[in-house]
């Protein structure tokens, strides 16, 4: 069934649970001895990649939909594993895995996709191997495969030279094995998760003034953990809520943690209607939001809110061919090294469609509004470009035909289903 005769979106729907989240959840289980439990887990390609290399250390994990219990021996009980940890197309997973992996007593092998394989980790391993972690690859050991020889570590000060949470989250999970307090200085603060959940397993964690310290020998203690709504994902009906007229949705339950939310600020400023209620007072916070068709203006983002929205900057850059006036991004060369090179390659889709799109070395400048057209684009295997072409095919004149979106099952299995929802239809 055709997506693109822009009917209104209208209803609520709850979006999966938040990835970051789900990937730290099942780690820090793993990591604890005892019984973890999860609910709101998000089934997602990425999220069962993760699942997998435990189980291959030898934790019991057992899922029922979004409900997941995590048995483990501890990270001190943890068996070698016999064949290579699979971490399929997820970032997360592999770079956090090296700095949980790190401290082990043996011998384990990293490896994932393609997309992976192109993946920089140079940015990961250098803290890591300042800590005593012995990590060799392709590329001096900077490209998957990686192999971990477990080893001693000793606690670093470390400052971030750039604002990412991965890189964060390894250099934190490996001072747990450390001796001594590690402490990691951010000049722009990435988002917290790590530092929110590793507290509910036993491990407190320091933060002032930008430098967040963490001291290691502890033993983590299992936990409950309620997983949010994934903002990331929710962004995607935001915009075509925005875009496609008359429409009016709510989404219930999505996480609103303030190192995410910046594609809220960046709506706002663009004129978008969105309301924030119920929100609920948690060690995630959480709210309802309701969308309304809006008139759209340009804006520019850049600076200290590039961190806080960077995987909502593809759906972003197509609100921006809706909007009254110029949309200037920059600051954003992550999206350089992400599942693509998701500054060329959304340039290339959104020019496609009909967009007036220019890529920059850190950005985009895109200029509307401007009436798209149906054509063939690619997703390159990225779920979140999979997922903007989608929202692109609810107000183009013709039909978008989408290269591979089954990635979309990265991060969001029930994509399609919740969108056919939402314009009260049966699913395909």
């Amino acid at each position: 069934m055709a997506l693109n005769d822009k009917a209104p979106l209208t209803g609520t729907v709850q979006v999966p649970g938040d990835k970051s989240i789900s990937h730290r959840a099942i780690m820090f289980g793993a990591m604890a001895e005892g019984t973890t439990t999860v609910e709101g887990f998000l089934p997602g390609d990425d999220c069962l990649s993760t699942i997998s290399c435990f189980r291959q250390l030898g934790v019991s994990v057992e899922q029922n939909g979004t409900d997941v219990t995590v048995t483990s021996p501890g990270m001190h009980g943890w068996t070698e594993p016999a064949d290579i940890l699979d971490t399929g197309n997820s970032g997360t997973t592999t770079r956090l895995m090296l700095g949980i992996l790190a401290g082990t007593d043996f011998h384990s092998v990293l490896n994932g996709d393609a997309s992976i394989a192109k993946r920089p980790m140079g940015r990961v391993i250098d803290p890591l191997r300042q800590m005593g972690a012995d990590i060799r690859g392709r590329s001096g050991g900077t490209m998957t495969p990686l192999a971990v020889t477990g080893s001693s570590l000793q606690a670093i000060d470390y400052d971030m030279p750039v604002a990412s949470a991965q890189v964060k989250s390894a250099i934190l999970l490996a001072a747990i094995w450390a001796e001594g307090t590690t402490a990691i200085r951010e000049k722009l603060p990435s988002r917290n998760h790590t530092e929110i959940l590793l507290p509910q397993f036993g491990v407190p964690v320091d933060q002032q003034d930008g430098v967040i310290r963490l001291t290691g020998g502890l033993k983590m203690t299992p936990a409950h953990v309620s997983v949010p709504g994934d903002i990331s994902s929710a962004a995607f009906f935001i915009a075509a809520a925005l875009m496609v007229p008359d429409s009016e949705i709510r989404l219930t339950n999505v996480g609103v943690n303030p190192t995410r939310t910046g594609i809220l600020e960046a709506v706002r400023q663009m004129g978008g209607e969105i309301e924030t209620e119920d929100a609920t007072e948690g060690a995630e916070l959480a709210a309802t939001l309701t969308v309304r068709a809006s008139k759209l203006k340009s804006t520019e983002i850049s600076g200290a809110l590039i961190p806080r929205l960077i995987d909502e900057l593809p759906i972003i850059a197509l609100l921006a061919t809706q909007a009254e006036g110029t949309t200037v991004i920059r600051d954003a060369e992550e999206l350089r090294v992400k599942e693509t090179d998701r500054i060329q390659s959304v340039v290339t889709g959104l020019k496609k469609l009909g967009a007036d799109a220019e890529a920059t070395s850190d950005g985009m400048i895109i200029k509307g509004p401007v009436r798209l057209r149906g054509a063939q684009v690619d997703s390159f295997g990225d779920h979140r470009l999979g997922m903007t072409w989608a929202v692109a095919s609810l107000i183009a004149d013709g039909d978008v035909d989408i290269i591979n979106k089954e990635c979309i099952s990265v991060s969001y299995p029930t994509f399609f289903e919740h969108l056919h929802t939402l314009q009260n239809r049966l699913s395909e």
